[in-house]
């Protein structure tokens, strides 16, 4: 287990017990209103997950990928980036989106079968969601490239350096894909992080059959380096993203942050992990709740008051209703719709299936009438 007292190599600034630790090469730099500020996030977007998956469960959403258990890792790489840093998400990373300003019925928008993905990446500098496992990175190293090439990286302009982030998952680090995006940001210096949240389990695979090595070291082949931080740790995912980032903005190349969490709830609700998983793990995963360790040390020094936790949880529970409301009105999407992204210039076969489409959905309509 990496948590051990006294490793070095796995990075920890807030134990699970909401006790402050140091670390050697990294500190939390935040004031007390910024871990007030994560803690808000946390506990906002676990509800964001939460009513997701009950609005699955009633048969509003066709699937839902949850992030139950890594809250911390999400919004502390999330509140790390400046807004002009380019985030290539997965298909998992809602807290990443709450951090860039995506409004959640968007991401519902999404698994409700209304749209591929609604919100205008260069707005938010948050890409759309990726379904395809891995591809994402190879996406993020070519932006990082591109950035790199229009003069965006290392000038020591703070609003205009620039950092790309590549979000991705265990099970996808076996990817070629994922590998080819390595190659090629070591090979052309790349300003990208790649962003890892080792759940520890690829769907039902765990990562012990993936690799044999901690999977931070693996940077260190394709000559970046590569740190493991407490995922469930938001104060500790913070600042190792945050220097991660700046490195990549001042022209220092790629890195690998492997943080090390784990899924707590189902790769996605269509999944069963009581199937392949021992509940005495997912226990055990409980007493390393990232949101619990941050309201214990808020709590125990005096940092939040009653009122504070009060008003977030009054915060959730409005969220909550606007969620189970604004999901139910979402538009339904026009069947023709399906053609619309398929080419730029839609040739005249596929033209065609589409107005026969049109004129047999058209002919329910009729009968209906």
């Amino acid at each position: 287990m990496p948590d051990a007292p006294g490793d070095t190599s796995f990075v920890q600034l807030l134990t699970p017990e909401g006790e402050r630790v140091e670390h050697p090469d990294y500190s939390f730099d935040g004031d007390d209103e910024v871990v007030r500020g994560l803690y808000r996030d946390m506990v906002l977007t676990r509800r964001l997950d939460v009513e997701a998956t009950a609005l699955q469960r009633h048969g509003e959403l066709g699937i839902w990928a949850q992030l139950l258990g890594q809250e911390a890792a999400q919004i502390g790489a999330g509140r790390a980036l400046r807004p002009q840093d380019y985030v290539f998400p997965t298909y998992r990373e809602h807290a990443v989106a709450w951090c860039r300003g995506v409004d959640p019925l968007k991401l519902l928008s999404i698994w409700r079968g209304c749209d591929q993905g609604s919100w205008d990446p260069a707005e938010h500098n948050f890409h759309l969601y990726t379904v395809v496992i891995g591809s994402q990175t190879l996406h993020a190293t070519g932006y990082a490239m591109g950035v790199q090439r229009d003069g965006l990286v290392g000038t020591g302009d703070p609003e205009r350096d620039t950092a790309v982030v590549a979000h991705f998952g265990d099970g996808a680090s076996s990817q070629g894909d994922v590998n080819e995006a390595f190659v090629f940001a070591a090979s052309y210096n790349a300003p990208v992080v790649f962003f890892c949240q080792n759940n520890q389990w690829a769907i039902s695979e765990p990562f012990e059959r993936q690799s044999r090595i901690p999977l931070k070291e693996r940077a260190s082949g394709f000559g970046f380096p590569g740190v493991r931080v407490d995922g469930n740790d938001v104060l500790a995912t913070y600042a190792v993203m945050k220097s991660a980032l700046q490195r990549a903005r001042e022209g220092g190349g790629p890195s690998l942050v492997e943080a090390y969490t784990y899924r707590m709830g189902a790769h996605t609700t269509t999944d069963d992990p009581t199937r392949y998983r021992h509940s005495a793990d997912v226990e055990h995963w409980k007493l390393k709740d990232p949101i619990a360790r941050v309201e214990v040390y808020l709590r125990r020094n005096g940092l939040a008051d009653e009122g504070f936790f009060g008003g977030v949880a009054a915060e959730a529970d409005a969220l909550g209703e606007r969620l189970r409301d604004g999901c139910k009105a979402l538009p339904d999407p026009s069947p023709v719709a399906l053609f619309d992204n398929v080419f730029t210039e839609i040739p005249d076969e596929l033209a065609h299936q589409r107005d026969e489409y049109a004129a047999y959905a058209a002919s329910f309509e009729e009968v209906g009438a």
